[in-house]
């Protein structure tokens, strides 16, 4: 019997005649209210975790700013690669290799108002984690149809197989002597260019 098989087996028999779990309640929010603005509120998360906000496909050049070099997904949409910088498609781009881009640009799976999260799930546009991971500067699309006003809301449009990031500004810890370090596990600059009706 291997290590895992006989630790189940030990809870099996440490549950055996134990009474059924009580039911859980899901009374708890859901969705916001359709009356409040996610997107302003999703600017308002962000502005707060000292990421920058643009507005537009056309404001990509800005938000990539000095970046000379700039790693893309091979999916990125043509429309996006705007500006002078050299976009260099990551095809297993080395560690190295992306250690030495001066930006990443990306789209993103979903986003969540109330918490100002950006999440990523690997699809379309958006590259394997190393690529928004390495780079310390990450640019990353917002399209208005992908804000969701609730986490519940947005969780639905993740892969649940996929290898996720979820980012909540730039990188940054606290974990010593309480002093503030960025781009410790990530990006110490974030870009998010935001596009929709009435912002494209």
């Amino acid at each position: 019997m291997s290590a895992r098989d006989e630790i189940l087996d030990r809870m099996r028999r440490a549950l055996d005649g134990a009474s059924e779990a009580p039911p859980v309640p899901r009374e708890y929010r859901r969705a916001l209210d359709p009356e409040v603005d996610v997107v302003a509120m999703l600017i308002d998360r962000l502005v707060d975790y000292k990421a920058n906000v643009h507005h537009g496909v056309d404001s990509i050049p800005a938000a990539l700013g000095a970046a000379a070099r700039v790693a893309v997904p091979a999916d990125l949409p043509e429309e996006w690669r705007l500006g002078d910088a050299v976009f260099t498609e990551d095809r297993g781009l080395t560690t190295e290799e992306l250690d030495g881009m001066d930006a990443v640009l990306t789209g993103c799976a979903a986003a969540v108002a109330v918490s100002g999260t950006i999440m990523l799930d690997a699809g379309a546009a958006q590259g394997r984690r190393a690529l928004t991971l390495v780079p310390d500067h990450h640019v990353v699309v917002v399209r208005r149809e992908q804000i969701w006003g609730h986490l519940a809301e947005a969780l639905p449009r993740l892969d649940p197989t996929a290898p996720q990031t979820w980012i909540s500004g730039p990188s940054a810890t606290s974990d010593i002597e309480l002093q503030r370090v960025e781009g410790v596990h990530g990006p110490r600059r974030l870009d998010v260019v935001i596009l929709g009706e009435d912002l494209s």
